[in-house]
């Protein structure tokens, strides 16, 4: 156990959102993927740490978690809440027995358990997402307010771009990069790439092992490559298993175990009742676009050389940059992507705000988008009418402009420009 001192710390988009609830609610739940920073950001609100990954910490919760909460100044961070579950149990029962916002904050990198109808954090603690670093908080520019909020006013002069925005192959090397803050912060060159490969092989095995049982690491670490090949895909489950060389029960397995570590995402199918014939199959993504390089041994150069890899790098890199936005809205919008049966019409992204309104993008590799580009965006906005509030085409060019009425290509570096 320590108590937190202060040290030279990197804003995080979600510090407002956490000063906000933890001064109103008596327990925070943090979530992410591993090494992404949340025990650093969590430990600033706290008076107390434990890191319940460490054994000499771990055990008095594991032999009395109530006793031992209890003997802690308040407020108190649980770290890697997993190792010990017990001691979510212990949190709602103090959090039931006391009263007063501030008291608890709990970290875990796993999603697993989280969504059972018996966990015992129910009503009693507030779920907060953390994910890696967006290139905003690297370059300190984190946004105030959400993406998609400000495409959603249609307002092409809310944008602002930063005063020296990446060419393509300049997105490229930040979208490999990825957003692990020892990583990006302190490493580059070969440092860099053995800590990410150190990371996947600690993933496929002591995490996998922690979490769901022993696992094949070998078949495990084959199927994340089948993933990271596909990611910002539609590919059938078949088409992925088989390219892994594995059965289908397995790779079922594999992909609730990856999900549940936060290194996989899946964007599920929007639904329309005004829209027939949609694909109902959920979209894969790494979360993290660094992942995809250690495990497919990508460099620049190899990225720049396949125009199918580099889309979806792109793309997968864009979703990487507004997910961690969305606690920046109290309501979260709901994302998810388009695409007809008949493949006439596909949409990257398409997130739901109140009211059932909403903002369409495509996401795209090329440096000067034409109207034909966002020509799915303007079928959309026909079909739905006043529901559909704006529409972008984000591109790797250097400048924002005016395709069509309610509809924008913007550079991908609006997303950390000042507006």
């Amino acid at each position: 156990m320590a108590s937190v001192g202060e040290s030279r710390y990197l804003p995080r988009i979600v510090d407002s959102s956490l000063r906000e609830l933890f001064a109103e609610l008596p327990a925070l739940l943090i979530t992410g993927p591993r090494a992404a920073g949340k025990t650093t950001t969590a430990a600033r609100l706290a008076a107390t740490v434990v890191r319940l990954d460490r054994d000499r910490e771990a055990e008095p919760f594991r032999a009395d978690p109530d006793a031992a909460l209890r003997s802690l100044p308040e407020p108190v961070l649980l770290d890697e809440w997993q190792a010990v579950p017990e001691v979510l149990g212990a949190v709602k029962r103090a959090v039931d027995d006391g009263e007063g916002a501030g008291r608890f904050l709990v970290t875990g990198s796993v999603r697993g358990r989280l969504d059972a109808p018996t966990w015992p954090g129910t009503g009693r603690i507030v779920h907060v997402r953390m994910w890696g670093l967006t290139i905003a908080e690297i370059f300190g520019s984190a946004p105030g307010s959400l993406f998609l909020e400000t495409l959603a006013r249609a307002d092409l002069d809310a944008f602002g771009m930063p005063p020296d925005p990446p060419d393509l192959r300049g997105y490229v090397e930040l979208a490999l990069r990825g957003g692990y803050p020892e990583p990006v912060l302190h490493l580059q060159g070969r440092p860099r790439e053995r800590w990410l490969g150190s990371y996947l092989e600690e993933l496929f095995t002591r995490d996998a092992e922690s979490l769901d049982g022993p696992r094949d690491p070998v078949l495990l670490r084959r199927y994340f490559q089948a993933l990271a090949v596909n990611t910002a895909g539609v590919a059938a489950e078949k088409t992925i298993y088989d390219a892994a060389g594995i059965s289908r029960a397995s790779a079922v397995a594999y992909e609730r175990l990856l999900t549940s570590l936060f290194v996989l995402d899946a964007l599920p199918a929007w639904s329309t009742n005004r829209l027939s014939r949609l694909v109902k199959a959920s979209k894969r993504y790494l979360t993290d676009t660094s992942l995809l390089a250690a495990a497919l041994g990508l460099n620049e150069l190899a990225v720049m050389r396949d125009g199918n890899l580099l889309g979806r790098l792109i793309e997968t890199f864009v979703l990487a940059q507004i997910r961690p936005q969305l606690e920046l809205s109290g309501f979260q919008p709901q994302l998810s992507h388009l695409r007809e049966k008949n493949g006439r019409h596909e949409i990257d992204l398409i997130a739901e705000l109140p009211a059932g309104r909403v903002v369409a993008i495509e996401i795209k590799s090329a440096a000067a988008p034409k109207r034909a580009d966002a020509r799915h965006l303007e079928w959309l906005r026909e079909q739905l009418g006043d529901r559909f509030l704006a529409g972008a085409v984000l591109h790797t060019g250097p400048r924002p402009f005016r395709l069509s009425e309610r509809i924008f290509a913007l550079p991908i570096a609006v997303l950390w420009g000042q507006s």
